[in-house]
């Protein structure tokens, strides 16, 4: 028979500790995320739960030391271990909740007085997905001369194959799908613009 040495009890305890430290802050980030729902009008609870659910999400946000300050240790330390475990968001950005994409629109102005619209090129599906990701950071990035650069190069993609285009005016925005009650009104997406940027490539080229 086995005996049970104060190490594996310890282990033991360790591992049962971290198991319900783990799905402690689990269970604050989901509620957290729920709560934010209802309270937004997002769900088909009615309206009067929006008070209660903002209060409660206030709570879950409390457990999860978002009340505290950026440079709290303790904050700092739940955050850290929620990225690494992957658990720093719940999944309310399922449908019906699907949140906003991000769309790069090019118009692109021939010396005739043409105007045409282009979207960056892309040659397979993997290369969409990751100019797909790469126009979520980009919205997220509030240094200018960065989105000038990555949106600079993702016009040239397009200038290449159409070298006697005369000037490039890039669109960033936001693409929001329409609410509940649009939709059934067979109302679309709408674009919100964010920024854009004029582009003179011919000029570059001389340079």
């Amino acid at each position: 028979m086995r005996s049970i040495f104060p190490y594996d009890i310890a282990s033991k305890a360790i591992y049962a500790a971290w198991f319900g430290i783990h799905f402690f802050l689990l269970t604050a980030v989901c509620l957290a995320g729920i709560f934010s729902l209802i309270a937004e009008s997002s769900t088909i609870f009615p309206a009067a739960c929006e008070k209660s659910a903002r209060e409660a999400e206030l709570v879950a946000s409390w457990l999860l030391a978002k009340q505290a300050g950026v440079s709290n240790p303790i904050r700092q330390g739940i955050a850290t271990y929620l990225h690494a475990a992957g658990i720093q968001a719940g999944y309310s950005f399922f449908a019906p909740n699907v949140p906003s994409q991000h769309r790069l629109t090019l118009e692109l102005f021939y010396d005739d007085g043409r105007v045409e619209h282009e979207s960056p090129h892309v040659r397979s599906r993997a290369a969409a997905l990751r100019v797909s990701s790469l126009l979520d950071r980009l919205a997220e990035q509030r240094y200018e001369p960065i989105r000038e650069v990555v949106v600079k190069m993702l016009a040239l993609s397009v200038w290449r194959e159409h070298p006697d285009v005369k000037k490039i005016h890039a669109t960033f925005g936001s693409v929001n799908p329409p609410e509940m009650s649009e939709f059934e009104h067979d109302e679309t997406e709408t674009f919100q613009p964010m920024f854009s940027f004029d582009f003179s490539l011919r000029d570059e080229q001389k340079d």
